[in-house]
C-alpha cells in the first residue's frame, strides 16, 4: 500500500487560524495526502485561540506546543525547540506555514535544518520595513522556503526579483476572504454582544443600538501607533473627535488597553460621547461589525483585505503597507494619525474610497493550494 503523503500545517496566532480553515476542509478525506495541524500557542488566551477553533469549525489540534506568550527571541526559540521535536516524531514529507508571525519563521526554520520540504501560504508580501517584526519574519521564511503560494501578482513578483524559481512560485487567491466568503451569508444570525470597558463598561447590544451603516470600527495594537506615549495619546483624542461625528466601536487589544490605562487617557475615553471600548470580539462578531459599518480604521493587515472584498472603505494608518494590491485595487487607503478626522469627513460626504476584489480573491483558494501541492508530490 502506497504511504501517504504526511503535510504539517502550522497555525500559531489569530490571522493564521482564518487561512488554515479552508485548507482543513480541502484536505479532509484526501485519498493521499495526511494534513496534520500543529498549533503553536502563540495566542492562547480563549477569544485569540478556542474561541476561533469554534466558531470557523476548524478540528482540534493534532498537536499544541503551548508556548503562550514571551519575546520575540524567546516565543522563538521555544517553537523551534518544540516544533523540532514534532517533526522528528511525525516525519512529514513537507511543512506548511500561514502568513508572518513568529510560528511562521521558526517552523520554517526547523523543518529546513531538517531538510523537510517547506511552503509558505502569502509569500512574498513585502512592507519593506525591517522595523516590524511581521516583515523580519516574512523575508526569514522566503529565504529558505521551498515553494511559494501568493495572494497576488505584485507579490509573486517580489519573490521573482529576489531569485526565487518560477516555477515553484503558485499564484492562489486569499484564503481569508474563502472563510469570509463562506461564513458572510450568514451572519444575520450573529448576535453581537460587545462587553464595554472603562468606567462605563457594560454590556451592550449591537443589534439594538448600532444601525447599518451608522458607526464606524476602529483597531490599533502596532507599536508604532499605542506604545508611545504621545502617539497613543493623539489617537486617542482623534478617536474622540471622531465619535462627535458618529459612534465608533474599537475592540481593543489587550497591550492597547494597558497602555491607554497606564497613561492615565481612560478619563477621555469616558467623556467621549459614542467612543464604545469593548473587549476583543470572537471572528464571526467582527465580520458583522465590519461588513454593518460605515468604515474602517486600523493598522492591521488582513482587514485591508476584509474591507476590500466587503466593499468598506477602510483607513489605514501606517507609512507602508504589505498588501499594496488593497489600495491598488480596493477600498484601503494608507493615512497617517493626523489624517484621520479629514478621511473621516469625507466618508461622512459620501467620497469614501470604492474598489473591487482582487483575481482570485473568489472563495475558491483553498482549492487552488491542494492542486498546486498535489502537482509538487507528483
Amino acid at each position: 500500500m502506497k504511504k501517504r503523503y504526511r503535510l504539517i500545517l502550522v497555525a500559531g496566532a489569530r490571522p493564521n487560524f482564518m487561512k488554515i480553515a479552508p485548507l482543513m476542509r480541502a484536505f479532509e478525506a484526501h485519498p493521499a495526502i495526511d494534513a496534520v495541524l500543529v498549533h503553536t500557542g502563540q495566542h492562547y488566551d480563549e477569544k485569540m485561540s478556542e474561541l476561533f477553533f469554534r466558531e470557523l469549525d476548524i478540528p482540534e489540534p493534532d498537536v499544541n506546543l503551548d508556548v503562550g506568550s514571551a519575546s520575540h527571541a524567546v516565543q522563538t526559540a521555544r517553537i523551534m525547540e518544540r516544533f523540532e521535536g514534532v517533526c522528528l516524531d511525525m516525519k512529514p514529507d513537507m511543512v506548511m506555514v500561514v502568513g508572518d508571525v513568529n510560528s511562521t519563521a521558526a517552523c520554517t526554520l526547523v523543518a529546513s535544518k531538517l531538510d523537510i520540504e517547506t511552503a509558505h501560504y502569502e509569500a512574498g508580501l513585502r512592507s519593506n520595513d525591517r522595523s516590524m517584526p511581521e516583515e523580519i519574519n516574512r523575508v526569514v521564511t522566503d529565504a529558505v522556503c521551498d515553494y511559494f503560494f501568493t495572494t497576488s501578482r505584485d507579490a509573486s513578483e517580489n519573490l521573482i526579483r529576489e531569485g526565487k524559481p518560477a516555477e515553484r512560485i503558485f499564484l492562489v487567491g486569499n484564503l481569508m476572504i474563502d472563510t469570509l466568503l463562506r461564513f458572510r451569508g450568514g451572519l444575520e444570525d450573529v448576535d453581537v454582544r460587545l462587553e464595554g470597558l472603562g468606567a462605563a463598561g457594560r454590556a451592550v447590544d449591537f443589534s439594538e443600538v448600532y444601525r447599518p451603516g451608522g458607526f464606524g470600527v476602529a483597531t490599533f495594537h502596532r507599536p508604532s501607533n499605542v506604545d508611545k506615549r504621545s502617539d497613543l495619546e493623539r489617537l486617542i483624542h482623534i478617536l474622540s473627535g471622531v465619535s462627535r461625528e458618529i459612534p465608533v466601536i474599537f475592540p481593543v487589544h489587550p497591550r492597547t488597553y494597558s497602555n491607554i490605562e497606564k497613561y492615565g487617557l481612560m478619563k477621555e475615553v469616558d467623556d467621549a460621547p459614542d467612543l464604545l471600548l469593548a473587549n476583543p470580539v470572537g471572528y464571526l462578531e467582527f465580520i458583522k461589525l465590519v461588513d454593518s459599518s460605515k468604515f474602517v480604521m486600523t493598522d492591521s493587515g488582513g482587514i485591508q483585505e476584509e474591507t476590500t472584498v466587503l466593499g468598506i472603505p477602510c483607513l489605514t494608518v501606517r507609512e507602508n503597507t504589505e498588501r499594496p494590491i488593497t489600495i491598488w485595487e480596493g477600498s484601503n487607503k494608507l493615512i497617517t494619525i493626523d489624517e484621520i478626522k479629514y478621511e473621516v469627513g469625507e466618508i461622512l460626504k459620501g467620497n469614501g474610497k470604492k474598489g473591487r476584489a482582487p483575481h482570485l480573491w473568489d472563495g475558491k483558494t483553498a482549492g487552488r493550494i491542494v492542486k498546486a501541492i498535489e502537482k509538487i508530490i507528483n
